[in-house]
C-alpha cells in the first residue's frame, strides 16, 4: 500500500477530490492531510473521509524536524501540495518526493505570489489564448521543479478570470488524481 501525504492551506477542494478518488483504494492510501493554518477548511474535508490531520506553524515547519518526523513515522511515499502556499524547506524536499500543481501553463505565471486567481486574472489581463495546469516535482524555488504533466483549455476574449477558474478547476479534477496514481503504480 502506497501512502500520500497532501499539504493544503485553504479550502481543499483538490484535496477533497483526491481523497474521494482513492477512498476505495487497494494500492494507495491518503495517509494525513498537513495544514499551516488550524481553520483552513480542508481539515474539515478530511475529517469527512476520516483522514487524520496535523496542522504545524511557520517555526515547526522552518526550524524543527516535527514535520519531516511525522511523515517518516507513517512511511509517506509521496506528498501531494494541493493549494499549499509556503516555499518547502530543503529538509523535506532532500527526504520526499512531492509534487505540486500549478493553475498555469508553467513557466508562466509560476513563482512567489502567483496563485490561485492572481494566476488566472494575469492571464486575462495579458491576452492569453490558453492556460491550464501544470503538475511538477517542487524543488527549493516555486514553482521551479521539472514538469510531469500539463493540460491545457482555451481562454475566450470575453473569459473572466473566474471563467477561466472554472476551467482550470475542471482540469485539475480530472488529471491531478489520475497523475498521483500513475506516478506511484508505475514506480513499484
Amino acid at each position: 500500500m502506497k501512502k500520500i501525504a497532501i499539504f493544503a492551506s485553504g479550502s481543499g477542494s483538490n484535496a477533497e477530490n483526491i481523497a474521494r478518488y482513492f477512498q476505495h483504494s487497494e494500492n494507495l492510501n491518503i495517509e494525513c492531510i498537513y495544514s499551516n493554518k488550524p481553520d483552513a477548511f480542508v481539515l474539515q474535508r478530511a475529517n469527512k473521509y476520516h483522514i487524520p490531520t496535523e496542522v504545524f506553524n511557520r517555526d515547526e515547519f522552518y526550524n524543527t524536524n516535527i514535520v519531516v518526523d511525522s511523515l517518516k513515522a507513517k512511511g509517506v511515499d509521496l506528498v501531494v501540495l494541493a493549494g499549499f502556499l509556503w516555499l518547502v524547506p530543503p529538509a523535506l524536499v532532500n527526504n520526499f518526493t512531492i509534487i505540486n500543481i500549478h493553475p498555469a501553463l508553467l513557466p508562466k505565471y509560476g513563482g512567489k505570489g502567483m496563485y490561485g486567481s492572481k494566476v488566472h486574472e494575469a492571464v486575462v489581463e495579458n491576452k492569453e489564448s490558453e492556460s491550464g495546469i501544470t503538475i511538477h516535482y517542487v524543488n527549493e524555488m516555486y514553482d521551479d521543479g521539472d514538469i510531469i504533466f500539463q493540460a491545457k483549455c482555451e481562454v475566450f476574449p470575453s473569459d473572466s478570470p473566474d471563467d477561466v477558474a472554472q476551467k482550470v478547476h475542471a482540469l485539475e479534477y480530472e488529471h491531478f488524481p489520475r497523475v498521483i496514481e500513475k506516478l506511484l503504480l508505475d514506480n513499484q
